[in-house]
């Protein structure tokens, strides 16, 4: 065990016969510098005795190595003081479209949800005949876009039948109901490998069923594959390669959510489940033309789930449109009580509902960095088509988001919730050793003060209250997607996000719009999105190679 000591290097100075106090002394006022502080040579002195004593708490902590599922007790809430949770659940009408089979098959490749359920619904096609089409398509294109860990074939079948022969009995669940999916391969699921994308864990097998497959399996969908992710969650390249943009094969899909991504805007799944710690729904989902929800922090439970950043990590799912995205987060929201950071909340999204009743503004100091003729400009022209005015706003970022927080709070947790990789030398078995990727950033983290970790999230809190006070009086604020620091401070403060196409780049590439909302207020922001799509059909252009 190599770098068993590395986060306390200097404390075995300490206990070294060949270390003088003066050089102890010298050697951790050099350190103090780089923890921005300054102490005297007698302030030093007098600490070495209480860090010999942190050093033998350590080696005692040592002697076991905590696993990635090991709770943390301490979750963080993103409402500040007094929000209180919407939790009365009003019943969700879905609108069940009267769909026929296409003359040619392969266009249910990019059906909608809505358009698949009523086929399953009226008995126009068996959740079994659907089942096997997708699968088949997993088989067909999955190599191409390297997208596809495990093909859960043997299980998908299965739940399809079950699901037939529940339907045939006039137990109709839902919308999801016999519908076929995928799942980033963090989430475990029983009799299959869980490998977080990354060679130490590709041959993981984890004896639970996540609350998300649960959830799901719950609603009557039918599990058909375990997708790709950047290895523990990081970009899109993983042990069995790099997934690929279904736009542009030479490019990759992002990350982390490449292969739940990919897999729907190519029309391998109808929906895939992805995650967020920072970016990892948005960014794929813009990368790949899909319609990402990322929820607000807290509202889906990670139970059974890789843990990276216990106060960061979000799933939701990725789908072709915010209306597919309002149902499967219909099914997917809520806790099972084995995850501290989740909680209950009402969804009372309505599909009908007025856009013009929304309140909605749109980040001008993000726009006005754009040119007159970036895409952006065009979103707000095709609300004010709708009878809708977005007003203006200065959105909290510089002022408000001064030093670099996230990197902070992500890379300290993550250091913790991989304590056991980096302790065991496993990390060097990561697809990436550079100085960018997870192996040096696990390593680094080790020497994140404590005191800077609890101060980073006091910040956070008061970052939380002020972003908490400005959206109070917005619906929706419209936000180029990567524009200053918007990613990272909703990321940190917890409000959910729509990511959906707006159209194409010069290359011919697809490019995004984000919808911020509110905590615990998905529908909002869902039903402009949906309102916005009824309008524009960028989210229903699909990538010619794949419509075959």
């Amino acid at each position: 065990m190599k770098r068993a000591l590395l986060p306390f290097l200097l404390l075995s100075f300490f206990i070294s016969n060949a270390q003088t106090k003066a050089d102890t002394i010298q050697q951790l006022q050099a350190w103090a510098k780089w923890n921005d502080l300054n102490f005297t040579p007698a302030e030093a002195d007098s600490m070495i005795g209480t860090l010999e004593g942190f050093y033998r708490t350590y080696k005692a902590m040592h002697q076991t190595l905590p696993k990635n599922d090991m709770a943390f007790p301490f979750a963080f809430q993103p409402a500040p003081y007094g929000f209180k949770i919407p939790t009365v659940q009003k019943k969700v009408e879905w609108d069940f479209p009267n769909t026929y089979l296409p003359a040619n098959k392969e266009e249910l490749a990019f059906y909608s949800i809505p358009q698949l359920a009523s086929l399953i619904k009226n008995k126009r096609i068996t959740s079994t005949e659907l089942t096997k089409f997708f699968i088949g398509r997993l088989k067909k294109w999955g190599d191409t876009l390297e997208s596809v860990i495990t093909l859960t074939e043997e299980l998908a079948m299965k739940e399809a039948a079950q699901a037939d022969a529940e339907i045939k009995k006039g137990l109709y669940k839902g919308p999801l109901h016999g519908i076929p999916y995928g799942l980033k391969d963090l989430f475990a699921v029983k009799g299959y490998k869980t490998t977080w994308g990354s060679t130490p864990y590709k041959d993981q097998m984890i004896d639970e069923d996540s609350y998300v497959y649960a959830q799901l399996k719950k609603a009557g969908a039918v599990l058909c594959a375990k997708l790709s992710l950047g290895a523990l969650a990081y970009d899109n390249r993983w042990f069995g390669g790099a997934t690929r943009n279904p736009w542009n094969l030479q490019q990759g899909s992002s990350g982390s959510s490449a292969g739940s991504a990919a897999s729907v805007a190519a029309g391998l799944l109808p929906f895939t489940i992805g995650t967020e710690t920072l970016g990892s729904i948005v960014s794929p989902s813009t990368r790949c033309g899909a319609t990402g929800l990322r929820p607000t922090f807290g509202t889906i439970s990670r139970s059974g789930a890789m843990v990276l950043c216990w106060s960061l990590d979000k799933a939701g799912p990725i789908c072709r449109s915010a209306e597919d995205d309002a149902i499967v987060y219909y099914y997917l929201k809520g806790t099972d009580g084995k995850d501290a950071g989740t909680v209950d909340h009402a969804f009372n999204y309505n599909p009908k509902a007025d856009v013009k009743k929304l309140r909605v503004a749109y980040a001008e100091n993000y726009f006005r960095r754009l040119p007159k003729t970036a895409p952006e400009w065009a979103v707000l022209d095709v609300y004010r088509s709708m009878g809708v005015e977005p007003v203006p706003v200065q959105f909290p970022d510089s002022g408000v988001y001064n030093f670099n927080m996230v990197g902070l709070v992500l890379n300290a947790e993550s250091g913790a919730a991989f304590d056991e990789l980096t302790r065991t030398d496993r990390d060097d078995l990561i697809e990436r050793q550079d100085k960018a990727f997870w192996p040096n950033s696990f390593r680094a983290s080790r020497f994140i003060p404590a005191v800077e970790y609890i101060n980073a999230n006091r910040y956070r809190s008061q970052l939380c209250s002020k972003v908490q006070d400005f959206m109070k009086a917005y619906d929706v604020v419209i936000s180029p997607t990567f524009a200053g620091s918007q990613l990272s401070v909703t990321n940190l403060t917890g409000n959910p996000v729509v990511c959906m196409p707006m159209g194409f780049n010069q290359r011919g590439l697809p490019v995004s719009i984000t919808l911020i909302g509110n905590l615990y207020d998905e529908a909002s922001i869902l039903q402009a999105a949906k309102a916005y799509q009824d309008k524009t059909s960028h989210h229903k252009q699909h990538p010619a190679k794949f419509m075959q």
